[in-house]
């Protein structure tokens, strides 16, 4: 009967604890104030988004979104059968990458990417990796478009490397982009 006791004490305890940590940690918004909010944009469309994930709010995480490649590869052109995956994607070339470490970890020395040719302005979007021509560096580099803008020049976009700490200098014209990034593989 003392072992039941206790159990009952401790147990009892430890969820007054639980709960008072998950209380204390967490406060409850006001009907006055608002959640985090932020913009996301490109060129054909603009739209607030609030951060109201519970999780997120109880864990004090951040979780800001952050711009994510274009649905390039719709699933109906991925074919997966039992000893091969054939991915439909007309003009495709293959890419790999040097060790900059500017991409990591999303790109590496090790993996390979397959990339389309854009046509057009409207085949760029915020968030999709593309390869360009630089005025300020040799080479082609490889970085995340992070704005998309227009100018007295015409249009342009914004580029930073995921691991570097500022944008890339410049304004990237269409005219300097080379490919963008539709598939990277480990």
């Amino acid at each position: 009967m003392k072992l039941n006791a206790t159990i009952i004490v401790v147990t009892a305890f430890l969820l007054g604890m639980l709960t008072s940590i998950f209380l204390g940690s967490f406060s409850y918004p006001s009907k006055s104030s608002s959640t985090t909010s932020y913009v996301v944009a490109n060129a054909e469309s603009v739209r607030e988004e609030k951060d109201t994930n519970f999780v997120t709010r109880i864990l004090g995480m951040e979780n800001v979104e952050q711009p994510s490649p274009h649905d390039w590869v719709q699933e109906g052109n991925i074919i997966v059968e039992d000893d091969k995956i054939t991915i439909n994607l007309k003009d495709a070339q293959w890419s790999r990458f040097t060790d900059t470490n500017s991409m990591d970890p999303v790109i590496d020395e090790n993996a390979n990417a397959i990339q389309i040719v854009p046509k057009d302005i409207s085949q760029i979007h915020v968030g999709d990796i593309v390869s360009y021509k630089s005025d300020y560096a040799d080479g082609t580099i490889i970085h995340r478009v992070m704005e998309i803008g227009y100018d007295d020049m015409g249009w342009y976009c914004l580029m930073k490397g995921d691991n570097n700490n500022g944008m890339d200098p410049g304004k990237i014209r269409f005219s300097q982009i080379k490919r963008v990034v539709v598939a990277i593989i480990y």
